[in-house]
């Protein structure tokens, strides 16, 4: 592809009317560019390291269910991705099915994981004994119904029928109706954003060793410099049982001298630190 192509031209989980395409509708830089639907969180990645895409927006965060664990392992092994910029988008669902369907004849439900874990209690009211196959995304899972007759009906976004010809068997079926996800825009070649003074920070930590208190000691680098955290989750680095990486977000810009010793003073004491970008928060909430 040539490079001004890739310049044009934005990755997402698609296909179109995914939750991840309206994260993307929030980007001013992306509107009138090129949008390239992919199948999963990897694809989109791939695009930007390979050069198909300047980047790429992937769910990283929700509010019940907390981080997407692929997408910040992608983050913590991929080297020279960059988040940009991060979206919120209020999550609902309704299921839907093809014309004639009543909730009545449902046995199968087709649904992204996500989703399904997101409106399990309804399922589990309306529908007992229901059985679950898996989808790529919530819009794949309701284009599905049309391909083949596996499942007979879908967990999907409000306005689905907007773009395939389904029937709305119920409305608003998500346990939490105050959900949202967090999305974040990841590239490779797009420039640090400069401070706003309503900024976040991201990085990936190690922690040296097992030693009692290690924990603490990292923590403390925060404290010690008044540097506030509003994400910190474990994963696994996957070399040897009881050995965790932690994705911590900052309230700060990498630029604000805080924030910055606060990352010196990680990389003194941690064997491995990615920073993973500054860029403005969400929800635009000033940081003092």
């Amino acid at each position: 592809m040539p490079e001004n192509a890739a310049a044009e031209t934005y990755s997402y989980l698609g296909p179109a009317g995914t939750f991840t395409e309206a994260a993307l509708k929030q980007v001013p830089a992306a509107q009138g560019k090129v949008w390239r639907s992919v199948n999963n969180v990897g694809a989109s990645l791939d695009d930007v390291t390979s050069g198909r895409s300047i980047a790429a927006m992937i769910a990283i965060e929700n509010s019940i269910e907390g981080g997407v664990s692929v997408a910040q392992d992608a983050l913590a092994t991929i080297p020279g991705l960059r988040i940009i910029g991060e979206y919120l988008v209020p999550v609902n669902f309704v299921l839907v099915a093809r014309p004639g369907t009543k909730l009545a004849d449902v046995q199968t439900i087709n649904a992204h994981p996500v989703a399904y874990a997101q409106t399990h209690v309804w399922v589990d009211q309306h529908l007992p004994n229901h059985g679950h196959i898996p989808a790529t995304s919530n819009v794949a899972a309701a284009a599905s119904l049309l391909e083949n007759d596996l499942a007979d009906a879908a967990i999907a976004p409000p306005g689905i029928t907007e773009h395939h010809e389904l029937e709305v068997l119920a409305e608003n079926i998500g346990d939490n109706p105050s959900a949202v996800t967090r999305f974040v825009l990841v590239s490779r070649t797009a420039p640090l954003p400069q401070p706003t003074g309503s900024d976040k920070t991201s990085v990936i930590v190690e922690l040296p060793d097992d030693a009692a208190g290690r924990l603490l000691d990292m923590l403390e680098q925060f404290a010690t410099r008044g540097v506030n955290m509003s994400l910190l989750e474990s994963r696994p680095i996957g070399d040897a049982l009881g050995r965790y990486r932690f994705v911590i977000d900052l309230d700060g810009h990498i630029l604000d001298e805080r924030v910055a010793d606060a990352l010196l003073g990680l990389k003194r004491f941690s064997p491995h630190v990615t920073f993973l970008g500054s860029y403005p928060r969400a929800d635009r909430q000033r940081i003092t």
